[in-house]
């Protein structure tokens, strides 16, 4: 039995399309990832580009009037197109407070302690329970975004609420990635997407003043 497994595994490795997981102590073998599934998961990341976050008009902390301070890019995710990285980015802005002194950062579609993207921290997740880590990794590297096993090894174990996910493709995909893909429907006349929008979607339930 245990040659017959070898067998079947390096013959199945031997299938580059091809991906295996392990299942219940065998090694099952699952579909090449559809073109469709990798355009679907660029969309939705690619709606996040250039959106900058902000705090609004009004202090949370004392309800004065705030002004610009500073803002930087923050890498939001890494896409793999024509086999070269093509970040996405998005802007955080900082503002200062007139009235109380404060520099508030405002709300970020980021989990506390990560480097990318929540939506992505979820496909990680999504794809941890279902397979080793470094598998995950490459796998999302064949879905065409670049998150190393380390990093996914990483996020897969923090304490982090349960990933609500969908079929897509005959797959389990974060809902997070879904709702992001669905505002590529409506592009904005401005070029850049609400951030209230993408917080939403990415269940941040922040809405600014």
């Amino acid at each position: 039995m245990k040659k017959l497994f070898r067998i079947l595994l390096a013959g199945l490795r031997s299938l580059p399309s091809e991906t295996i997981i392990p299942v219940g102590g065998l090694y099952v073998k699952i579909r090449k990832i559809p073109p469709l599934l990798t355009g679907f998961i660029h969309t939705a990341l690619r709606v996040c580009d250039g959106v900058r976050f902000h705090n609004g008009s009004t202090c949370r902390f004392c309800g004065g009037s705030l002004s610009g301070y500073d803002e930087r890019k923050k890498r939001f995710a890494i896409l793999i197109e024509d086999n070269n990285p093509s970040p996405v980015q998005v802007i955080i802005q900082r503002s200062y407070c007139r009235k109380c002194g404060n520099t508030p950062t405002p709300v970020e579609p980021f989990y506390p302690g990560t480097r990318i993207g929540s939506p992505l921290v979820d496909l990680c997740r999504s794809l941890s329970e279902i397979m080793p880590h470094s598998r995950a990794s490459r796998y999302m590297r064949k879905m065409g975004v670049s998150v190393d096993r380390w990093s996914v090894r990483n996020y897969a174990l923090m304490p982090l609420p349960e990933v609500p996910s969908v079929e897509v493709c005959g797959m389990q995909i974060p809902v997070s990635i879904v709702a992001l893909s669905s505002l590529a429907a409506t592009p904005p006349l401005s070029g850049t997407y609400d951030m209230d929008d993408i917080l939403l979607a990415c269940k941040y339930p922040f809405i600014t003043l």
